[in-house]
């Protein structure tokens, strides 16, 4: 069945709604793990009831930004985007601290739904995130994805939220840093939108 993308609007709530089911996508998240400053505490305080009432609010707000799939009308994917400050606890991963981040879009989660993982979503999340970042006038746009687990096992697909490497390789994206090795963060450079190919 072909994939279809829309970016989140405030009228999409419905859809995020039932795609994330009652479990928020993964533990109450809906998609608030990046967007507090840190963990512990105060991430305990958040997921759940207070997360999906967080990201009602940003999508009613034009807050959160987000590509949506959908398969046949019925949604099916979802990633988030936006400039990296939106996204407060990358700055706590060490792995993801970067000197020259000033002026990076991030794309820093992923939710598929199960019994469309492995099927192109993702892929088709990250072209149209990537498309959608180009639109906002991004020039440089930075992803955090999985790879394997520290003892060398495939990460199962309800815990690759980052999403897998290999779509973001595919997308033109390269390794800046990988240390450790289980967290690489790859970049892509961008045209502005509507600017002429460079010449080879």
């Amino acid at each position: 069945m072909e994939i279809r993308t829309r970016e989140v609007s405030p009228g999409s709530w419905r859809d995020v709604e039932r795609l994330f089911g009652p479990r928020g996508a993964c533990g109450g998240c809906w998609c608030q793990w990046w967007r507090v400053e840190r963990g512990g505490a105060l991430w305990e305080r958040t997921k759940g009831a207070r997360a999906k009432a967080a990201l009602k609010r940003q999508v009613a707000r034009g807050e959160a930004r987000g590509i949506l799939a959908y398969a046949g009308g019925v949604p099916v994917g979802w990633c988030t985007f936006g400039p990296r400050p939106e996204f407060p606890r990358l700055e706590r991963v060490k792995a993801y601290r970067r000197s020259d981040a000033a002026g990076a879009w991030s794309i820093p989660c992923f939710y598929i739904a199960p019994g469309w993982r492995g099927k192109g979503v993702a892929r088709a999340l990250l072209q149209a995130a990537v498309d959608a970042c180009r639109a906002a006038g991004a020039t440089l746009v930075e992803g955090y994805p999985v790879t394997r687990t520290r003892d060398g096992r495939p990460v199962q697909g309800a815990f690759a939220w980052t999403g897998p490497l290999r779509i973001f390789e595919q997308g033109g994206f390269a390794t800046v840093q990988a240390d450790p090795p289980t967290k690489p963060l790859v970049r892509k450079r961008l045209r502005p939108a509507g600017a002429p190919p460079r010449k080879r």
